[in-house]
């Protein structure tokens, strides 16, 4: 692979970020439609569609479609299902520029609008729009059918085979262990701008003692000539500054700035300021308004430390899925407050994006509470390294961050998971991948995390901070819960001196059936689970001195069918999928909170001892 080819890659790309993916659910000027609810739903491929027949004629969106039906044939399908439904465009947006916008689709869609193409896109966990402008019939009903295939392949990311079994049925083969999951998952919308509008906005944020430097990048579309209005607002609504002379391009500052702390590093985490954009026509008429909220705060790392505003950061966190009965991977807004409400709980201050990039409203959570995100796209166990499929990759890259520049929770991108670095091929590939990377943004540190040894890699020398996966005593030494130590001891030193740079533990832990408990403790029991969560906590505590920050695990979800290593789905979490918590959930709560107090003085929950016994105890005489 030639510079060279990376080169155009990299200048094609950048060219398709020139279309902004602003969230619409931010915009006081902009009519919204939404398109949730019950579509029309059927198989398009008859050789896979055995036994599905019409079963299943309504399908929610949003929802992953494989677990709604009780036929496998529906969970299994591979191919292509259709989507349909009518929606009516209101006759007072006849003047407007109408779009329309899928929060994700997984993991390809051809979009049509009464008939005709109107939108393609082939990356899940991510959200694309089109202008249907000329499309729609204003003032009357529209059709809109969306074609869907799960289909993944040597070049798509993440990346699949097909095999075709005795029964002629299509199944598809993957090396990563979360199922796969299709459908329309998230929200779609459909909404109105003038012919004239904001198109997309960029913000960076910097210290300069008490004072935040707030440097924007505002894109406007169209041919009206216009006038702008920038200012922001703390979080009471009162305005901290503006720029009433218009640009769009420019520095505020905000005296006496509210930093954007995480989670029990402060009284007041998660603190957002606004930054609205007003769009005038010649007339003072305005013809566009967006409120984008941001958090101020300042990253920075050595070779032996992460910090933010200057102080250390000592990650406590998960590994999580976007996963649930029924639903899959299709948003549910109770179960998102449930899973905040049992990380803050925990005491936990931070989670990745394991492995692809959750839903906007996740993720606004996130801002708003102080959680810290580790953001990944979705390369898994990414091998077979070749131009098409670095295109993919960058493409995946750039959609992401396109996607969540702005967010002050996200402190770290994750450019894949657990792929085959050991491969000599794979330097050259990731190389252009983390360039891909930094071309975009240099204000946060660039990750992988990576399951080959330091010895064997080639992907840590452009890295920021070196991530590893480790699951000693559960894939190797299954019930030597003696060879945790050492191992995490070992491997995480051999990163460190490899490369200079700090080191996270990503993922580490073993299938737990809750419920099941020995003792003395083995393997599958909770008992064994939180020994060696125990074990892992020594090594953790014993490299903190700079070189390590501390990850966990979180929740169970569902897998491909695998009667060696998965009973029901990967049993790692230390809750349930149902979002219920294991005994080592309680073990590893008390851990969290007990480094919160010591690191960040915060103070501990009542109910985090149980009452045991009074102190002194009284002795009688009397029966």
């Amino acid at each position: 692979m030639r510079t060279v080819t990376y080169l155009l890659l990299l200048t094609s790309l950048l060219a398709d970020t020139k279309c902004g993916i602003l969230d619409p659910r931010h915009a006081r000027r902009r009519p919204l439609i939404t398109l949730d609810g019950l579509w029309g739903f059927s198989f398009q491929d008859s050789n896979n569609s055995v036994d599905a027949g019409k079963e299943i004629e309504l399908m929610p969106v949003p929802a992953s479609y494989n677990d709604i039906s009780t036929n496998p044939n529906v969970r299994d399908y591979v191919g292509v299902v259709r989507y349909q439904r009518s929606f009516f465009v209101p006759s007072s947006w006849q003047t407007k520029r109408i779009w329309l916008r899928f929060g994700s689709v997984c993991y390809s869609a051809e979009v049509y609008i009464n008939g005709e193409l109107a939108i393609t896109h082939q990356i899940g966990h991510l959200p694309f729009v089109g202008e249907v402008t000329s499309l729609v019939k204003v003032g009357d009903d529209n059709d809109i059918v969306v074609y869907v295939d799960n289909t993944l392949t040597g070049t798509s990311i993440p990346q699949g085979s097909l095999e075709t079994l005795p029964s002629g049925r299509i199944k598809q083969d993957y090396t990563f262990d979360f199922f796969n999951y299709a459908g329309i998952d998230r929200p779609v919308v459909l909404y109105a701008t003038e012919s004239t509008y904001i198109d997309d906005i960029t913000i960076h944020t910097k210290l300069n003692g008490t004072t935040g430097i707030v440097s924007y990048d505002i894109t406007i579309e169209g041919s009206v000539r216009f006038t702008n209005l920038i200012s922001i607002v703390d979080k009471e609504g009162t305005e901290v500054a503006t720029n009433d002379g218009g640009g769009i391009s420019g520095d505020l500052e905000i005296p006496n700035v509210h930093l954007w702390w995480p989670y029990l590093m402060s009284d007041d985490p998660g603190y957002l300021y606004t930054l609205k954009v007003d769009l005038f026509d010649s007339d003072s008429n305005l013809m566009d308004r967006y409120e984008l909220p941001f958090g101020v705060r300042e990253l920075s790392w050595d070779s032996t430390s992460f910090k933010i505003n200057g102080k250390p950061l000592y990650i406590r966190g998960f590994g999580r899925h976007e996963d649930s009965d029924f639903r899959g991977k299709g948003l549910d807004l109770p179960l998102v407050l449930r899973d905040y409400a049992l990380i803050k709980w925990m005491g936990a201050n931070c989670y990745r994006t394991s492995h692809y990039p959750y839903a906007e409203e996740i993720m606004d959570l996130a801002d708003s509470l102080g959680i810290m995100i580790i953001d990944e796209v979705p390369a898994v166990n990414t091998d077979d390294f070749n131009d098409d499929l670095l295109e993919n990759h960058k493409r995946s890259i750039t959609e992401t961050i396109r996607r969540d520049k702005n967010r002050p929770a996200v402190v770290m991108w994750s450019a894949a998971n657990e792929p085959k670095t050991a491969d000599d091929r794979s330097e050259d590939y990731y190389r252009h991948v983390i360039a891909h990377v930094k071309a975009f943004d240099q204000s946060r540190p660039v990750t992988i995390a990576n399951l080959v040894g330091a010895d064997a890699d080639h992907s840590g020398q452009f890295l920021d901070i070196l991530s590893f996966n480790e699951y000693s005593a559960w894939y190797s030494h299954e019930g030597d819960l003696e060879v945790i130590y050492p191992d995490v001891m070992t491997e995480a030193q051999s990163w460190h001196t490899k490369y200079n740079k700090p080191v996270l533990v990503t993922e580490y832990g073993a299938d737990t059936l809750e419920g099941f408990h020995m003792l003395p403790s083995f393997v599958w029991s909770e008992e064994y689970q939180s020994q060696l969560l125990e074990q892992n906590f020594r090594a953790f505590d014993d490299l903190r001195g700079g070189r390590v920050v501390y990850w966990g695990d979180d929740l169970e979800f569902r897998g491909f069918q695998d009667q060696a290593r998965r009973l029901g789905g990967n049993k790692k979490g230390i809750f349930t999928r149902q979002r219920q918590p294991k005994q080592s959930a309680h073990h590893m709560r008390k851990r969290y909170w007990a480094i919160a107090a010591l690191l960040d003085n915060a103070t501990l929950p009542k109910d985090l001892d149980n009452y045991i016994i009074g102190s002194p105890i009284e002795t009688k005489d009397e029966l």
